[in-house]
Parts: C-alpha cells; structure tokens; sequence
C-alpha cells in the first residue's frame, strides 16, 4: 500500500519505519528541511532504540523516503497519516493548527479518494474539524472527491515503540466510512496475525480512548506518588505496599511505582486537554486536577529531601544527579522533572554535577540560561566525584548496580537521594551511605 506520513517526530518517524516494514511504499513529509536531511544521511533525529535499524534498512530496501514537497507527498498515499505536534496552548487545551494546516494542505491538492489518519493526540472533535478543513478547500477549488476522515490514535511507550508498533496490544480505529476501516483492515492486518486486535469505534470515541488511556495511567502514578509521601509520615515502606496491592489482579503491577513525578510529551500535555475538554463540557474534572497539582508537587519531593537534610541555604555545595530524560531510553527532556530539580538546587545556591547516557545534548539545550552552574560529566562515575551528595532521578539500567565502595569513597558526605527506589535500604547502607528514598522509612 502507498502511505504519506506527515510529521516526523517520535509517533511520526515510528510510524512509518514499521509500516514500510511491512512491505508498503511509506513517504515520510516535514517541513523541517534539518530532519529530512538527518533522515536521508541515514541517521534519525531523535533516540529510539532500534528504530534507526528499521529505518536505514527500509532505505536501503526503496520502502521509506523522506521529503519537504507537499505536492509530492500528498500525491503519493492513498493513506494519509496526519503525526504533527499537538502542544499545549496557554489554556491547557491542544494546539490544533498543524494539525488542520496538514489537512487543509490535503485538502489544495487530493485528486483522487484520500483515507486522513489523524494519528496525533487530539481531542474529541478533531475529526469533525479536520473534514470541514478539507471539505473548505475542495470546495475552494470547485471540485467533488471522496475522502473519509479516521482516528487511530497511537499507544506507543518512548524507549520501547517500535516494539509497541510492532506487537500492538490493541488497534484503535475510529471511522465510519467502510472502505476506509477496509484499507485500515488491511494496513493493519500483519500486525495482528495471531489475535485480531483492532478495534472500529467511532471516531469520538477513538480520540476519547487516547486521553482517558493516558489520564489513567497519570493517575496511577500520582495515587502511588501521594501514597509514598503517606507511607514516610506512618512508618509504613511504599514497595512493600505496591507488591501487596499489585498482587490483585484487578489492580495489576503496572504504573504503580513512586518516583519524582512522570513527564514527557503526553501524560502532561494529555491530561490537561482532557480537563479542559472537561471543563468546557460543563463538567470540571476534579480528579484530573489533583493528578496535575500532585504531580507538580513530586517533582519537588527530592528537593525537599535535600532542603530537609542540609537546610535551604545550599551555597558551596555541589551535587551529583544522575538520569536527566523523563525516563530511560529516551533523550526526551519534555516536562522532565530533572529540569525543576536542577533549577531550584541552584535556586538555593548549589552547583550540579549531571549525567545522562543520551539526554545531555538536549538538556543543555533546556538549561542555557544556567549552563555556567551545571557541570555535564562523561559518566555516572564522575558525575559523583568531589560531590556532597548524589541524586537519582532517571531510573538508566546502568544506575540499578552501581560500584557501591566507589560511590561511598566519592562522595564527600556520603549521602544517596533515590527518586526512582532503585536499591535496598539494607544493602547501600551497609556500605556507609545513607539512604533516602521515596515512601520508605
């Protein structure tokens, strides 16, 4: 089959690595000439891992290309995926105009019946935009083509999304229009040999089941992130309440671990536009809220922990912190809480020693305006060294067994703040470290 997919961020560049993996002719569109040259000198302009593998070998197979040229692109694909940034507008609402700037460029120049995947994270009633915007400019030029309009929101995990693409749990597709849930059928059908996974809703529903998908799973987080600051005021050990909840499978282990608070492109983005979606519906959310404003309060609860144990004033003292990405195998540094943590160390005075496997590039970019009093390290190893203490936000692989003599021998004050309870209390303070976690005593 003959794809276009315009955009090629994170859902976009996925999404057309796995589909021409698949056999079909796939033609990626960004506006962004730097992407498309990065793509067509065969590196890829994000960390993914295994996606470049799929894309340079489906290069190389005449299945992927990449282009600037609307005109092109459009012509191509008898599909149309729509994968362009929905970003937060100052009300909490999503950005919706790449969004009908892509279907209305559709809409100049379709000849021939178009199926417009709206892949983005979008509201409910993007669908409805999206045809009016394409419907407008048919008619601008006079003329009467078929076109249906679908959402297939996508679930894909940052760190593990080819696999998701590739072993899909489910395939939401909302559509009405039968030939198009027939190509959508079809494009899909190699994915879901063993088990028919799709799902054809309406498309309301379709863009509902994205956000109340990830508004679940932020809650999750922020119900165990409350819970954590419980369990430390009553004695109580927080991993020794997950395991003991997580055993029920009506609740399952998943998203049930405390931490500093989630972040990345969609949990903070997605559960703000629900609540507004919510709030211009007549009915404001009062748990969406709670989720946010928890949120935003573990980002902090590392800080605390230090402003606790060193007072607010932490002039001359220097601190190492490893992991910088929202989370692991991603050098996605969007809402990470890393970003709070570092600024208001340095608020109080500190200087900061950080570390990231693949993130640093990115993070300098976001901390610019503070680079002078952020020290990027080569390691994990020195990152810790000549510093007082050591904090863990990012929960990398590479931290879950460190050298503990090391780590003990470094540090100046010998003193661990785990965000992420990677290690058992017993064991690092066996080396000499002390040790504070998230939710244990």
């Amino acid at each position: 089959m003959k794809v276009t997919v315009i955009g090629t961020g994170y859902v976009g560049l996925v999404t057309g690595a796995c589909l021409s993996e698949m056999g079909n002719h796939v033609l990626c569109l960004d506006i962004d000439p730097a992407k498309i040259r990065i793509l067509k000198e065969g590196g890829i302009p994000i960390h993914e891992p295994g996606l470049l593998e799929v894309v340079q070998r489906n290069v190389q197979a005449g299945r992927l290309e990449f282009t600037t040229d609307v005109d092109h692109a459009v012509a191509h694909g008898t599909i149309q995926f729509i994968a362009v940034g929905t970003p937060p507008d100052e009300d909490g609402s999503a950005d919706l105009q790449y969004v009908v700037s892509a279907a209305r460029s559709i809409g100049q120049r379709m000849t021939d019946f178009k199926v417009v995947v709206d892949k983005s994270t979008v509201p409910v009633g993007t669908g409805d935009k999206v045809k009016a915007a394409i419907a407008d400019e048919l008619a601008k030029r006079r003329m009467t083509l078929d076109f249906a309009v679908c959402s297939n929101p996508e679930f894909l995990k940052e760190g593990a999304a080819v696999q998701d693409f590739m072993r899909p749990d489910r395939v939401v597709v909302g559509a009405e229009d039968e030939r198009a849930i027939l190509l959508m059928r079809a494009l899909y059908a190699p994915f879901v040999r063993n088990r028919d996974r799709m799902m054809v809703m309406d498309i309301r529903s379709a863009e509902f089941t994205k956000y109340a998908a990830n508004a679940m799973l932020a809650t999750r987080i922020s119900f165990m992130n409350e819970l954590s600051r419980l369990a430390e005021r009553v004695g109580a050990d927080i991993e020794l309440v997950r395991q003991g909840i997580g055993s029920d499978p009506r609740i399952g282990t998943h998203f049930l671990y405390p931490g500093v608070g989630y972040g990345g492109s969609c949990f903070p983005k997605d559960v703000k536009a629900l609540a507004k979606t919510s709030a211009d519906a007549g009915l404001p959310s009062r748990i969406l809220t709670a989720v946010e404003a928890v949120n935003e309060d573990q980002k902090m609860v590392l800080v605390n922990k230090v402003v606790t144990r060193y007072g607010e004033d932490l002039s001359g003292r220097t601190f190492a912190i490893w992991g910088l990405a929202f989370k692991p195998n991603t050098d996605d540094m969007r809402e990470a809480p890393s970003l709070v943590i570092i600024r208001a160390l340095l608020a109080r005075g500190a200087r900061v020693q950080v570390y990231d496997p693949v993130a640093i590039d990115e993070a300098k970019r976001q901390l610019v305006d503070v680079e002078e009093a952020v020290n990027e390290a080569s390691s994990a190893q020195a990152a810790v060294s000549g510093a007082d203490a050591l904090l863990i936000v990012t929960e990398w692989k590479e931290f879950r067994t460190p050298d503990f003599e090391h780590l003990a021998a470094s540090l100046k004050d010998k003193i661990v703040f785990d965000g992420r309870n990677l290690y058992e209390p017993a064991l690092i303070r066996s080396f000499g470290l002390e040790y504070h976690a998230i939710g244990r005593p």
